[in-house]
């Protein structure tokens, strides 16, 4: 369990946020400027609370009536910070030896060796940062963190620098850490669409202040409506079951009681459980069934809820048959023109193109077959 309580005051901000998160990935999302940053600092040490109390696993860390502030070197908090900021001067394998010094004596350190198949790195201990490709940093950063003999792993921004590609490079190992570890992840972003591929649990933040917290579907899914004062992506969370590979076309197929889900460039495999997450914006809607369209994920379902608004697009949210909900953003003037009514009969039509790779969150995995 993570604990966090704390009041700081600077000049032109106050944070005043408290949340409780199970152990898994807790992801902090928000706006810059919203607090992330801070409780990542207050989190390390490097900044005190002038009122709180920190808790991580049982273990207090900070609290303040009970004069409880336990140094930085004694926390045992990895540290992964976006530009990954390894030693230039030091090869790879150096710079996870340098982690691995920071370990307590009576710690329990994972195998050097296990560290650098898990991220597999293991071709790359001779080369020097500059040579690296920036997931590749990201990976050594991690690994000299998890030397270190964390009790909790605190990534800050980790993939803001990276490209796609990269992204979804490093996406795979920290699931890994979550999974294969166990071990306890705050993960601070401004992407909606690492949080939720990754987080169990979500703080949103705004203006120092937790506006809001509990599960990704909880916190940004479809039946959440946007609140404070930034732009909030709405996204629709679906759960499916892959059953098919077609590996000639790069994609998968996932079955849905609303109807056939196509799942582009995935890794995931017959059997699998996945969710993925999908943008207001690339959802659209037919009152009939399509045909003779290259769209080729229609699924079933009936119109919950039109938000209506005084600009020129609403939000509709449709219950998908057998649970689920999605919501498309439409212009009023297809509202109005398609004659769209709660209660009434849709299909949501989703490009497979349109699914960010990036968001795909694997919830279940089938063994292998021998």
């Amino acid at each position: 369990m993570i604990e966090v309580s704390c009041r700081l005051v600077r000049p032109r901000f106050v944070l005043d946020a408290s949340f409780r998160a199970p152990n898994g990935c807790v992801a902090m999302f928000g706006p810059s400027g919203s607090g992330k940053s801070t409780i990542v600092r207050l989190l390390a040490g490097l900044e005190r609370p002038e009122r709180g109390r920190i808790v991580i696993g049982g273990r207090t860390l900070v609290d303040t009536e009970a004069r409880i502030d336990v140094p930085v070197h004694k926390r045992r908090v990895g540290l992964v910070f976006q530009d990954g900021q390894l030693l230039p001067h030091l090869s790879v394998r150096q710079n996870l030896e340098y982690g691995r010094s920071f370990a307590p004596r009576d710690a329990r350190v994972l195998p050097f060796d296990a560290v650098v198949n898990l991220l597999g790195i293991g071709h790359l201990l001779k080369a020097r940062p500059a040579t690296l490709s920036g997931g590749e940093r990201q990976r050594v950063s991690i690994g000299r963190a998890l030397l270190a003999a964390p009790r909790l792993l605190v990534m800050d921004e980790p993939l803001a620098s990276l490209d796609s590609a990269r992204k979804l490079e490093i996406l795979p190992f920290v699931e890994r850490l979550r999974d294969e570890l166990a071990l306890p992840i705050v993960y601070v972003s401004h992407a909606v669409e690492e949080v939720a591929r990754l987080a169990n649990t979500v703080v949103r933040m705004s203006e120092g202040r937790v506006i809001a917290e509990g599960t990704p579907s909880e916190v940004i899914g479809a039946s959440v409506r946007d609140a404070g004062d930034a732009p909030f992506p709405r996204l629709s969370f679906i759960s499916a079951k892959v059953v098919r590979e077609q590996p000639e076309f790069s994609v998968a197929i996932l079955s849905h009681p609303a109807g056939e889900i196509v799942l582009p460039g995935s890794t995931s495999r017959a059997g699998d459980t996945v969710r993925i997450a999908i943008a207001a914006t690339n959802v659209a809607l037919a009152t009939e069934k399509p045909r003779g369209l290259s769209v080729r994920t229609r699924l079933q379902g009936c119109i919950r809820r039109i938000e209506d608004s005084a600009g020129p697009s609403v939000h509709v949210t449709v219950e998908l048959t057998g649970g689920d909900r999605i919501v498309a953003s439409l212009t009023r003037l297809a509202v109005a023109d398609l004659g769209l009514t709660e209660g009434r009969d849709v299909f949501a039509l989703v490009k497979a193109v349109a699914i960010d790779e990036n968001a795909i969150a694997n919830l279940k995995r089938e063994p292998a077959a021998p």
